[in-house]
């Protein structure tokens, strides 16, 4: 953590109490805001801890919002890495604190949580306490302002790096009430300040859908001209409902009526939505007090338990089920997307671990499986229609699970057992050390035989495919187990699949996809990625899946030859050879004419420019190479570029994949018409 976070806090904002002034900030000393609020640090200087900055700032405003005092938000991006935070509600207060003896603004600007959400009434409930508060922005920032305008008049206080510039004055005259921050932060704690548009608008796109009716604007004016018609807008009457819509919107849907409740029980507020959609992978967001818990908790818990409940209750009571089945968790979640929210209490709000992905309150699985299974009970004998399509798409997948654990057992265990034996297809490699053995996935025969001459072998083991690979997006495991360019490949890997699979038997910690350099190649490189995204996660998690880079060109000029992986690289390193060409040229000349005398030297021109001899050879599959070139520009340690595979946002990565490989035409004709300016090397 950087020195400077020496203060943090959170600021006051929204709360079910009316009396909202400086007798409501509450200011903790020593060990205190350790035992309140553990762990409540940026925890990042790079882009993520940058972004965090604006999510700190507007988390102020979104509790004003849920306390009911606020219903506009802006959030506005500056020339100058400035950003802009504004909102509707009470104002932060201004009169003098009684305990620090300077105004309210000051101490919740610059003193180690000092807000209104530590005690009293002036917030029952709040997501600001998952950061670190407004002070730590203020620590962070170059300079800070703050503007409030409360009782009829506007007030004004800056800060340079934590500290006030001056007390905070009363600047003049306003109407109505709410707070201004606008911050840049400190480049001497973040070395690159890059505020991304799309990061912003996806999160706040999300705490819209969380905080029904209220707006919030985006507006971007870092380059005025350029940047003209950047300003979007979101607010959702109908909250989290929208939210499943959003999530559905290039899904075929089995339920069209969305599931929703909500009801408060022992002091938490549980609101659920569900729609079930014709796909294989459930979608399940968490949240408590706004906050996104990726690792869910409690209220998931619940939700989960009650969901299977009364799916088993209702399929054995209309005949859905035989006797000896019985639906699973995994059967019910399958096609799943949900949204489950709850907001509890600041005095009782608890999470597992610093980064709060996690909720640890056990009374709200109580409370999410009471509220949930209730309601979701009454939606199924009232909805009978939407009941039999949900029933239909859980029983499917009962009965899918059923056949792929046969296909399992049949492929996996029973192979195993009759000492199955290594693809044939496989070139493995001497060692059996997996932290240094590699695995180079290759299209084709052609390219399998080139790359099995080319490589080491005592680390690098190469298996080829032929033709595509089966898209798994759509096919169940069972389907996707009699694929024999598959089955080698799992064989191969050594650590089974799905539920069996076990990343400790893998037998190579560097998986490289290795294709060519075309269309074809491309397509096959995403069946492959979506292969591993969907049923090898752990390996890509582990960073063990890796993109080979093939060059795309071999340029050679006498006994210089050099290589190019885009066209871009390509264009510089002719202009590399005419410069030297041209050096070399006029240096011949310049040695020509101090050779000549003087009376002679009108005959020597000046050397040619144009670079003569060059031999530009375009590569458009692995095959074309030999061995020693494929080793010395893709598969050489050395001197190779591998791209490693990662996952950022499961959720984004999934929704691409869906729209590259799923059944919808439509979703992937708009996604290549909207990159399609943007493609190089496009070989049709």
């Amino acid at each position: 953590m950087p020195k400077k976070l020496t203060k943090k806090e959170v600021t006051p904002n929204g709360g079910n109490g009316g009396s909202y002034t400086a007798k409501d900030i509450y200011v903790l000393e020593g060990l205190e805001p350790v035992r309140k609020r553990p762990g409540m640090y940026i925890g990042s200087t790079g882009v993520e801890g940058l972004h965090h900055l604006i999510w700190e700032v507007v988390d102020n405003s979104l509790d004003e919002a849920m306390a009911g005092y606020a219903k506009n938000i802006s959030v506005t991006l500056l020339s100058g890495n400035k950003v802009r935070v504004v909102d509707d509600g009470r104002g932060i207060p201004v009169d003098i604190h009684k305990q620090t003896k300077v105004s309210a603004l000051e101490t919740v600007m610059t003193t180690l949580h000092a807000g209104g959400k530590f005690g009293g009434d002036s917030y029952k409930v709040s997501g600001g306490l998952h950061g670190v508060g407004v002070s730590v922005v203020n620590a962070l920032s170059k300079s800070l302002n703050a503007q409030v305008c409360r009782d009829g008049a506007k007030w004004e206080q800056s800060y340079m790096r934590g500290k006030p510039d001056g007390k905070a004055k009363k600047i003049g005259a306003c109407k109505g009430s709410g707070t201004a921050i606008t911050f840049e932060p400190d480049p001497e704690i973040f070395k690159e300040i890059k505020f991304s548009l799309d990061v912003i608008l996806e999160h706040l796109r999300q705490q819209a859908y969380l905080t029904a009716g209220v707006k919030i604007q985006i507006k971007d004016e870092r380059e005025k001209e350029k940047h003209l018609h950047n300003s979007y807008a979101f607010c959702f009457e109908s909250g989290i409902r929208s939210y499943i819509s959003f999530l559905n919107r290039r899904q075929k849907v089995k339920n069209e009526t969305i599931f929703y409740a909500t009801k408060e029980v022992n002091g938490i507020a549980v609101e659920v939505a569900l729609q079930y959609v014709d796909d294989l992978t459930a979608r399940e967001l968490a949240f408590a007090n706004n906050i996104y818990n990726q690792e869910g908790g409690s209220h998931l818990t619940g939700f989960r338990t009650a969901l299977t409940r009364v799916l088993n209750d209702y399929a054995r009571k209309n005949g859905y089920l035989k006797d000896k089945d019985s639906l699973t968790g995994e059967d019910v979640r399958e096609g799943l997307t949900s949204v489950v929210a709850v907001k509890i209490q600041n005095s009782v709000l608890q999470f597992e671990g610093q980064t709060k992905s996690k909720l640890g309150n056990p009374e709200a699985r109580g409370a999410v499986e009471s509220v949930f299974g209730e309601a979701f009970s009454d939606y199924l004998e009232e909805n009978p229609s939407e009941a039999r399509a949900i029933l239909d798409k859980v029983i499917l997948a009962l009965e899918a699970r059923k056949a792929a654990k046969a296909a399992k057992d049949t492929v996996l265990r029973k192979g195993i057992l009759d000492g199955l034996t290594l693809p044939g297809k496989l070139a493995d490699c001497q060692s059996r050390k997996a932290e240094e053995s590699e695995l180079f996935i290759v299209e084709g025969d052609s390219a399998g035989g080139s790359a099995k001459m080319a490589r080491d072998r005592k680390f690098q083991a190469i298996l080829p495919l032929r033709g595509k690979i089966l898209n798994v997006e759509r096919a169940r495991l069972d389907k996707m187990l009699s694929s024999k360019e598959i089955k080698a490949l799992i064989i191969a890997l050594g650590a089974a699949i799905a539920e069996e699979l076990d990343i400790s038997k893998l037998r190579y910690h560097k998986i490289v996809i290795m294709t060519d350099a075309d269309v074809d190649g491309a397509h096959i490189r995403t069946l492959l990625l979506t292969l591993f995204y969907r049923y090898y996660l752990p390996i890509i998690e582990h960073g063990y899946l890796y993109i080979a880079q093939p060059p795309l060109y071999r340029i050679q000029k006498g006994k210089n030859v050099r290589y190019a992986y885009s066209d871009s690289e390509k264009d510089k390193i002719l202009k590399e050879m005419e410069k030297m060409a041209v050096e070399s040229k006029a240096s011949k000349a310049k040695e020509k004419m101090e050779e000549e005398p003087a009376e002679n030297q009108k005959g020597v021109q000046a050397a040619d420019e144009k670079i003569r001899g060059v031999n530009i050879q375009r590569y458009k599959g692995l095959g074309e190479m030999n061995a020693s070139q494929l080793w010395e520009t893709t598969m050489d340690p050395a001197v190779r570029v591998l791209r490693q595979v990662h996952v950022g946002d499961a959720a984004e990565s999934s929704k691409t994949f869906e729209i590259l490989m799923g059944d919808e035409v439509a979703p992937r004709k708009l996604f290549i018409q909207t990159h399609a300016r943007a493609v190089q090397n496009l070989d049709v």
